[in-house]
């Protein structure tokens, strides 16, 4: 965080939670961090009045944690989240796969096919943070072509829920192959608007990443994986 980032002072309030979101998100702020506030300041040109009001946002997000005398941590997951929350993931993204296949145009189809190109070089040169921000992209092109704003939203929170479980276990030579392989049958799918099929592909991949974190979650590593 060296590099300041000044943020534009009309919408302060929501643009400096999208940007501490997405910090989050992108790992720059890694679960169970303590957050600095005086560097995100500097970084964002800001008292830290404002900073502090985005926090709270965040934590009642699920994103942050406030602690007393402390200050504020990156919200860590449980394994009571992993079981409850991975389910309606796996739900969800068997819908959006569905809807996708049966509303997006050609055009639609093509952009998405962009995106996985691009996440497969970063995936040829290991760029774990590239790799990562271009998978959610994938994810969240696939639920946008759903047509669906509803379906969108309750994406959106229970992503933000589950963002720390893409910093539990870092792939092995195995794992990045076999979410290839997926994402890979995913864009087959979806090119062939097999909606079924890639309904079931979405479950399956997700149920596979909450087995993978699970394990890892009881075993104690920090390790990452991705959603």
């Amino acid at each position: 965080m060296t590099e300041p980032t000044i943020v534009p002072r009309l919408n302060l309030h929501d643009t400096l939670i999208t940007a501490l979101r997405g910090m989050i998100l992108d790992g720059v702020l890694v679960p169970g961090e303590k957050i600095a506030e005086r560097a995100l300041c500097d970084r964002f040109g800001i008292s830290r009045t404002p900073l502090r009001e985005a926090l709270k946002v965040l934590a009642s997000e699920g994103l942050v944690e406030l602690l007393p005398r402390r200050g504020a941590v990156v919200a860590q997951i449980t394994e009571a989240d992993i079981h409850n929350l991975f389910p309606i993931m796996g739900a969800l993204e068997g819908v959006a796969g569905q809807l996708a296949c049966a509303r997006a145009s050609t055009q639609d189809i093509a952009q998405v096919r962009k995106l996985h190109d691009e996440m497969m070089e970063s995936y040829a040169r290991r760029d774990e943070q590239r790799y990562l921000r271009q998978n959610r992209q994938v994810h969240e092109a696939i639920f946008a072509l759903a047509r669906n704003p509803a379906l969108s939203e309750m994406y959106q929170q229970i992503l933000a829920r589950i963002h720390v479980c893409r910093f539990i276990r870092r792939k092995d030579d195995h794992d990045w192959a076999t979410a290839i392989a997926e994402h890979a049958a995913f864009m087959d799918a979806l090119e062939q608007r097999d909606g079924a099929r890639l309904s079931q592909l979405m479950r399956d991949h997700i149920a596979g990443t909450s087995a993978r974190i699970a394990l890892a979650s009881l075993d104690g590593s920090e390790e990452r994986d991705a959603v």
